[in-house]
């Protein structure tokens, strides 16, 4: 299945989430449609399993094959494969770009690690999907500094998650530790996910 492209609002109401992370998308608290207002139809526990499974796909912006392959990378580690797997999506290089806010969205970080002018270890990497590992530095190759986007997206900053360090002269961030539960969105409900995949 391709990634989903079509309009974002539509998909934010649908799932009653705000994909973007604005809020934006959720100024009418419906779902879309004629009678998105007047909707009361009640989920069952395949659908609320469903939903939550969307809500976190879109919101990573991965399609089917490696959302679920990811899972099951995760579901082999200790721990808890739920909280595994949201550590394992939080690692992703697109996301902790976006992170870092050298991107406003994971989409928008997703392209300026495909267009290559993004670096891991002084390296580059144009994998969107690469997997960044403790103490691995995020930078952001020279030529890249002056975009515009990127300096915009840096000055609007308004949070840096506490498992990554920035460095302004250097304009580059370290990842430091992974992610506990509790500074994830509070939003998902991981465990649906882990009994939709275990059945």
């Amino acid at each position: 299945m391709a990634r989903y492209t079509g309009p974002k609002f539509k998909l934010s109401r649908r799932l009653g989430i705000s994909l973007s992370g604005t809020g934006k998308d959720l100024k009418r608290p419906f779902p879309p449609g004629q009678h998105g207002p007047n909707q009361r139809r009640k989920m069952s526990g395949y659908g609320v399993q469903l939903q939550e499974k969307q809500k976190l796909r879109h919101m990573y912006g991965l399609n089917e094959k490696q959302f679920r392959n990811l899972y099951d990378k995760a579901a082999k580690q200790k721990g808890k494969a739920g909280e595994n797997f949201m550590a394992l999506l939080e690692s992703r290089l697109d996301n902790l770009v976006y992170r870092l806010a050298f991107a406003n969205s994971r989409a928008g970080a997703r392209q300026l690690v495909a267009h290559g002018h993004v670096t891991v270890n002084g390296k580059k990497v144009d994998i969107a999907s690469y997997t960044v590992a403790i103490g691995d530095v995020i930078g952001l190759r020279e030529r890249s500094r002056g975009q515009k986007s990127i300096k915009e997206a840096l000055e609007g900053r308004h949070h840096l998650p506490n498992y990554v360090e920035f460095n302004e002269q250097a304009m580059e961030g370290k990842y430091i530790r992974l992610p506990e539960r509790a500074e994830l969105s509070q939003e998902i409900d991981e465990k649906q996910i882990v009994e939709f995949y275990s059945r």
